[in-house]
């Protein structure tokens, strides 16, 4: 859960930090990887200072805009469980972590001093903490406390999933060691105070989250490279749990032991595979391990905590998205990883039994966006297939898929499927379909078409293999080859007024089973219209890909075809 890092102000800091020039705006404990648009998570950023210019708190720089400072790019170090950058301020920061806390460790030069000329004045750290996160989504009643005595700062705040509905509530818990505590306050906006120990601040009114959070000062620091270090609990809980989170996993402050235990678990999690280093390039093998690293990032385990309802299930978030993962990464972690995938598998029919449906995407205790079929079903049944079995209920299962085969939510935006109506009667969704039974984007017909045949293909596939459902088998079979409807052997497809010779292409087709048109290309990387291909309202009837691309799509079935 806790995954340490800087964040900085670029355009593509979805995981917190971009080796592109950008400015370091903090250092925050919880990221997501693989958003895909905006940044996710990067809550209650820390940021070091040696000190203020004329030792005036109100001469610090606190708003996030204002105080971000450039790093020096030779200086950064990303290992597994471990991160570490300098700032052209001259603090070095290195950061490590367990599986709800983390350390950060700041380092500043013995000679450091805080201003120029006659504002200098020797080294007094202050490190402020502040109540955002990496896309401003703070809503209203941020809430921070400093205890004057210890220099424990908690806090919560309340913010926006990245690429979803609804909205979550997060908890921390600060400590501080290395350094005796000169004072301590709160900030809002510029201007800070040492008389005020506590804060809750609204989102303000113009669109953008009023600064706002505590500080802790410091006299020089009395360890010998001039460090100290924070511990940072989190928790969707309550702070108390994000206390007991940070004193439970890390009671010591033990850097280099946090570190060590990190990459160890690391090195275990990857050591299944194994590659040979004769002949072979070492960047080839840094980022080949580097790419089955990244498998193991998200989805993310938050069992216990979960605070929307109570289960002995394991508890799995960030799923970005079904939709993406079914295709190659989580294929891939029923490999390396299926204990894991189990845990996952598990959370994804508990999800169902609680919330009423098996999600496509989910962040951060929300429903993620559903970006075309049904994908948790081509999850749970490869799942199934592949003997992935303890602990998981498979009759829950099947009744789970099942629910998104023939069941519309009213929200079909973010949960099962849309159009029912006309994938039943029609065998197809239709360009412009009449749907009033449930509600999302209109778009995507063919995209939505070929998914939900495959989605209605493994379910066929999950009937078959519990047995006793032989009429199930035969319907989802039938209406996997659904596909079929919207390809039209006689379509051809053009590049700049040229034919390709190519024929037979998918097409949209509306209610009244006459043919609409979509160039082939669109959507494609050779389309250079700018047509929306999201879930935008004017978006195209394939999802983020081209006709040309989706004909590849239909797995099982097409092969089928082409074999007989």
């Amino acid at each position: 859960m806790a995954k340490p890092v800087a964040d900085t102000n670029s355009q593509n800091n979805q995981g917190g930090f971009a080796l592109d020039n950008s400015n370091i705006t903090g250092f925050s404990a919880m990221h997501d990887s693989g958003t895909g648009s905006t940044a996710s998570l990067g809550n209650f950023a820390l940021f070091p200072y040696a000190g203020c210019p004329g030792d005036d708190i109100d001469r610090c720089v606190y708003p996030k805009k204002q105080r971000n400072v450039p790093y020096v790019n030779d200086s950064v170090v990303a290992t597994p469980g471990y991160f570490a950058v300098t700032m052209a301020s001259g603090v070095a920061a290195d950061m490590t972590a367990t599986q709800h806390a983390s350390l950060f460790r700041f380092r500043f030069m013995a000679n450091m001093t805080a201003g120029t000329g006659n504002d200098s004045i020797p080294l007094s750290p202050l490190i402020l903490m502040d109540l955002t996160d990496l896309s401003d989504s703070r809503q209203d009643n941020g809430t921070v406390s400093v205890d004057d005595g210890t220099g424990r700062i908690t806090g919560n705040a309340r913010f926006l999933p990245s690429f979803g509905e609804g909205n979550y509530v997060l908890y921390f818990c600060t400590d501080f060691q290395g350094a005796e505590i000169r004072d301590t306050g709160i900030f809002v906006n510029s201007r800070a105070s040492t008389e005020e120990k506590n804060l809750t601040i609204s989102r303000s009114i113009n669109g953008y989250p009023l600064p706002g959070g505590s500080f802790v000062r410091f006299n020089a620091p009395d360890t010998a490279d001039n460090t100290i270090i924070a511990r940072v609990g989190t928790s969707f809980i309550s702070s108390d749990q994000a206390c007991s989170n940070a004193e439970t996993e890390i009671p010591d402050y033990d850097f280099d032991s946090v570190k060590n235990a990190a990459a160890d678990t690391w090195r275990t999690k990857i050591s299944p595979i194994s590659a040979s280093r004769t002949g072979v390039d070492q960047s080839f093998l840094s980022n080949f391990y580097s790419g089955i690293y990244r498998t193991m990032i998200n989805p993310q385990d938050y069992t216990g905590e979960n605070p929307l309802w109570q289960s002995d299930k394991p508890y799995f978030d960030s799923f970005y998205c079904l939709w993406d993962s079914f295709r190659s990464q989580i294929p891939f972690l029923t490999v390396l990883d299926p204990a894991s995938v189990t845990r996952m598998v598990q959370s994804l029919i508990d999800t169902q039994q609680h919330l009423g449906w098996l999600p496509d995407c989910r962040m951060s205790l929300c429903k993620g966006f559903t970006q075309g079929g049904s994908n948790a079903d081509n999850v749970l049944v490869d799942a199934y297939l592949k003997g992935i079995s303890d602990g998981i209920d498979w009759e829950d299962g099947y009744t789970a898929v099942v629910k998104d085969a023939e069941v519309e939510p009213y929200d079909w935006a973010s949960e099962g499927r849309g159009g029912l109506d006309s994938w039943k009667s029609l065998n197809y969704i239709p360009v412009e379909d009449f749907d009033y039974k449930g509600f999302g984007t209109m778009t995507r017909s063919i995209s939505r078409t070929l998914e939900y045949s495959y989605n209605d293909f493994v379910i066929s596939e999950l009937a078959d293999r519990l047995g006793g459902r032989q009429a199930d088998v035969e319907k989802y079979q039938g209406r996997s080859e659904a596909w079929t409807n919207l390809f039209k052997p006689d379509q051809t497809s053009s590049l700049n007024g040229t034919d390709t010779g190519f024929v037979g292409f998918f097409q949209p087709k509306y209610l009244n089973q006459t043919w609409g048109y979509q160039d082939p290309l669109t959507c494609s990387n050779i389309d250079t219209s700018g047509v929306a291909c999201s879930l935008q309202n004017t978006g195209r009837e394939t999802f983020e890909s081209s006709i040309w691309e989706y004909s590849l799509y239909v797995q099982v079935p097409l092969l089928r075809a082409r074999l007989t």
